[in-house]
Order: C-alpha cells, then sequence, then structure tokens
C-alpha cells in the first residue's frame, strides 16, 4: 500500500475498550481491562476495512481488574513483568469477520485470529468519521510464557489458562 492510497483511522480511546476474562479456581470468571493503548488502522477504501492493516499497542502497567493487590501480582515478574515487558503489540489484518495478525507478550509472539464484527460507521457530531467494532477471540496465556501456577486443595488451577479477549474499538478517521 503506498502512502497515497491508506486511509489512516485512530482508536478513540475515550469510546473504546479492551478487556478479558480468565478463570479464577475454576468456578468463576475475573475481568480486567487495559486502560491506556492506542492503535491505528490503515484502510485502502473509505468504505470498507476488507483488507485494512491494524497496529495497537497496550501498556502493561495500566491492567486493572479492579483488586490492586491482584494488579500488582499480575504486572510483576511472575505474570506480565510489566517493567522489562511494558508493552503488548497487536499488529494484524483484518480480512472479512476476522482479525488475524502477531500478539506479542514478554518478548513471545504467536499468531491470533479474533472475531471482527463492524458494528458500524458513521459522522460523529464534529464531522469527523467514525466506525465501531467488536472484537472477540482466545489465547493460552502459557503461549506467551505466562505460566504461573498455583493449584487449589481439590486440584484445580487458581487461574486458567484459557483468557477470553473483549474489546469493544471505535475509531476515528484521521
Amino acid at each position: 500500500m503506498n502512502d497515497q492510497s491508506k486511509i489512516s483511522w485512530k482508536i478513540d480511546n475515550g469510546h473504546s475498550s479492551v478487556g478479558f476474562k480468565i478463570r479464577h479456581m475454576a468456578i468463576a470468571n475475573v475481568s480486567g481491562a487495559f486502560l491506556d493503548f492506542e492503535g491505528q488502522v490503515y484502510s485502502t477504501s473509505p468504505d470498507s476495512f476488507e483488507g485494512a492493516a491494524v497496529d495497537v499497542e497496550i501498556r502493561v502497567d495500566s491492567l486493572n481488574t479492579n483488586h490492586s493487590e491482584r494488579d500488582t501480582h499480575l504486572r510483576s515478574e511472575l505474570f506480565f513483568d510489566a517493567a522489562k515487558y511494558p508493552v503488548i503489540r497487536f499488529k494484524g489484518i483484518l480480512r472479512g469477520d476476522q482479525l488475524s495478525g502477531e500478539l506479542t507478550m514478554c518478548a513471545i509472539t504467536r499468531n491470533v485470529v479474533l472475531e471482527a464484527n463492524l458494528m458500524g460507521s458513521g459522522q460523529g457530531r464534529f464531522g469527523e468519521m467514525r466506525a465501531g467494532f467488536e472484537l472477540n477471540g482466545k489465547i493460552n496465556r502459557k503461549d506467551f510464557g505466562l505460566t504461573w501456577s498455583m493449584l487449589t486443595e481439590a486440584g484445580g488451577l487458581i487461574v486458567g489458562e484459557e483468557v477470553k479477549l473483549d474489546m469493544n474499538i471505535e475509531l476515528v478517521r484521521s
């Protein structure tokens, strides 16, 4: 794609969320979010996102599960090691209802496929063009070196391995 054919969209953080859920003690889900992220989407058509390139960075230290002790533990070297690996990065391509690309966490890169649902697009109140996506998927935390584990007395994992991703992204055309 040459520079003249790129249409640039920026993530509107005030109208977007990057969330996740993970099993706790095999009995419930714990939800969390990353509050500080930014990203660009580059499409080749003002009317379609087919083939659009996506580039997103998420700041690990913005992790929030509404429990400060757990958040500190998750940011520590036992999990994300935010001091050593401050950014999670995703680079991918949107094709149909799938966003496929490379997710990098803790210096480990894996291919990931997310379900992508274009919720709609239109003009914002100041005349800017906007588009919204809902993204969902699953990853295994151990694939990214997040291997901390502890068993309950009954033998179940305190923290599950499968992480459900749930993102709502609103874009503003630049």
